[in-house]
């Protein structure tokens, strides 16, 4: 008796299904935190330049910046990051990549302004860590297609 014994593809690992819509749902979650921290950056940008002080002056502060300045970095910083939330939310890779860049890099940004904003500085740098997780965690889109994996 002969047997068929066509050589077959190898099934790629199998990854739990809780674990996947875990992932999944972090990364939903991710796309959108970032775009409502991006949004609430422009906000608190345009506040910082419209009118110095509308934030506590910090006496002496190592990193100290010019309040216009900072306006104008988080108004920046919160356009690109609005940005970023729509590749993230459409499943793009360069989304996915660039949200990693630019969660560290708003983490750092709002690390700089604690004495100006303390407990946002602080919530928006807790948020910006998990966005940093999800994404780097979500191999869903792993492959190229910038298309989630069923």
């Amino acid at each position: 008796m002969s047997q068929n014994t066509t050589p077959s593809a190898p099934t790629p690992p199998r990854t739990s299904t809780a674990a996947s819509a875990w992932a999944a749902g972090g990364t939903l979650f991710a796309g959108v935190m970032m775009l409502v921290i991006g949004i609430l950056d422009i906000i608190w940008g345009i506040a910082g330049i419209a009118k110095d002080d509308v934030y506590t002056r910090v006496g002496d502060y190592t990193f100290k910046f010019d309040l216009t300045a900072w306006g104008w970095i988080h108004l920046i910083l919160g356009i690109i990051v609005v940005l970023t939330a729509y590749g993230i939310l459409k499943g793009t890779e360069w989304g996915r990549a660039a949200g990693i860049t630019l969660a560290a890099l708003n983490t750092i940004a709002h690390f700089l302004s604690l004495p100006y904003q303390p407990w946002w500085s602080l919530f928006t740098m807790a948020v910006s860590i998990f966005v940093i997780w999800a994404l780097a965690t979500d191999h869903t889109h792993i492959g190229g297609t910038g298309r989630a994996k069923g």
